[in-house]
């Protein structure tokens, strides 16, 4: 009778090139999808190889809230994120501002030193906030597929470690800031580090949880990029008047260090270098002011300025690759570090600048959804830079947003690293041109 023996492949000869790189990349744990339907009804779905199926198919749910009700909620909560933390200041017993403690938040990265009963306080309310805009607004209302999908949703995002996909760019929602309720994680494993009121806080939010992207576009770039011989290319794209008193000049060391490293302080400069077909560097760092610009009838969009003011949006970066988007080089990964990047109005699109450069080609983009104090973003560059080029083969963009998120909540008791969401590219990392050499 036939017989089954075992097998063992101990040599490879196609040494992997069996498969187009691009299409050898791992799915994500969780695929959350977000669909507009007639009428203006919202439609989730949700699937992955983390996720139990129901008969073998995704679980879908016809939602209550609309886009609309979705975004004003999002948009809110990156609002009190600003007024209630950011901006918190402390008050005396007759109710004056505290002259040793100006805002205290948003002069420092490190909060060790704050008294924690206060911290726990507002972050009690950060937590709140972000629980409701999930399961109450979102997720809310009474339907019978909606409360099984959101029963299901809440058992996937109450263990750990998930890489999760959000297909939801329209919505404008902050991922990373939004949380579990507590009472969702009764039966999850604790966390190790939830051993106090204030970790025990932190570790609701998703970006504490979590690997997070966002993104919408069906046919991101296809192929891998392949890096040129010699050092890796990146740039410093800077106002050079901000941050002056941050460790701002500490990034810029630590981009320029074993790396060929452009810096641009002016539009022209940058619009110049964006023109040429092929623009190899693996990393763009943007760090200018960030402001929200009226766009006609349309949603504000996000610009960016550098020393010059000149403003630089997503129609830019359109206007001048969209002639090289077939046949040109463009596979950076972006850090959005302006500051006032994520201070918007409700109906501001703030994903639309990172949109246009992922639909051109760029890995992902990485920046804040409020507006982040100079301090905690010159900290948060410092660390992502150095992790991001030096790391290794396991640093992507999401393992290290995902780090960062608990290194900064862990260490400096400062929840900020949750207010950065990354658009695509979870899985981006630096590609040494020695390791393509190995397969020439």
């Amino acid at each position: 009778m036939p017989i089954h023996l075992p097998v063992r492949v101990v040599q490879d000869p196609s040494n992997g090139f069996r498969r187009l790189p691009h299409l050898a990349t791992a799915e994500p744990d969780l695929r959350i999808s977000f669909d507009l339907l007639d009428g203006g009804r919202l439609q989730a779905r949700m699937s992955g190889p983390a996720l139990p199926t129901l008969r073998g198919g995704e679980h879908k749910a016809v939602l209550s809230a609309s886009p609309v009700e979705v975004r004003s909620a999002a948009a809110r909560l990156c609002r009190r994120w600003k007024q209630i933390f950011v901006d918190y200041q402390p008050k005396d017993a007759v109710g004056r501002p505290q002259p040793d403690r100006r805002r205290p938040y948003a002069a420092a990265a490190d909060l060790r030193h704050e008294p924690e009963a206060e911290l726990v306080a507002v972050v009690s309310q950060l937590a709140r906030s972000g629980a409701s805009v999930l399961f109450d607004v979102l997720f809310g209302g009474d339907d019978e597929r909606v409360e099984i999908f959101r029963g299901y949703l809440a058992m996937m995002l109450a263990g750990e470690g998930l890489r999760i996909r959000f297909d939801s760019h329209d919505l404008h929602l902050p991922w990373p800031m939004l949380c579990l309720k507590p009472q969702q994680l009764a039966y999850a494993p604790p966390s190790a580090a939830a051993t106090g009121k204030l970790d025990a806080l932190f570790s609701l939010f998703l970006g504490h949880r979590h690997q997070i992207e966002h993104t919408g576009d069906a046919y991101q770039r296809l192929w891998l990029p392949v890096p040129g011989p010699g050092p890796v290319a990146v740039s410093l794209n800077h106002d050079t008047r901000i941050g002056l008193k941050t460790c701002a000049p500490a990034v810029a060391a630590t981009l320029g260090e074993g790396t060929r490293c452009e810096i641009r302080t002016t539009y022209d400069d940058l619009v110049r270098d964006l023109g040429e077909a092929d623009f190899d560097e693996q990393l763009m760092y943007f760090w200018g002011h960030g402001g929200f610009e009226a766009n006609g009838s349309e949603a504000a969009q996000l610009v960016i300025r550098l020393s010059d003011e000149t403003p630089f949006d997503g129609y830019t970066v359109r206007e001048i690759r969209s002639e090289h988007r077939r046949t040109g080089t463009f596979h950076p990964f972006v850090l959005l570090n302006a500051c006032q990047a994520g201070h918007a109005a409700g109906d501001a699109d703030r994903a639309f600048l990172g949109r246009v450069l992922v639909e051109h080609g760029a890995q992902g983009v990485l920046g804040p959804q409020i507006d982040m104090p100079q301090a905690f973003a010159a900290e948060y560059a410092r660390e992502f830079v150095r992790r991001f080029l030096r790391g290794g083969p396991d640093d992507t963009a999401g393992r290290i947003a995902h780090d960062l998120s608990r290194h900064f909540t862990a260490e400096f008791r400062n929840p900020l690293g949750f207010a950065y969401a990354l658009h695509g590219g979870m899985d981006s990392r630096v590609r040494p041109s020695e390791r393509t050499d190995q397969h020439a």
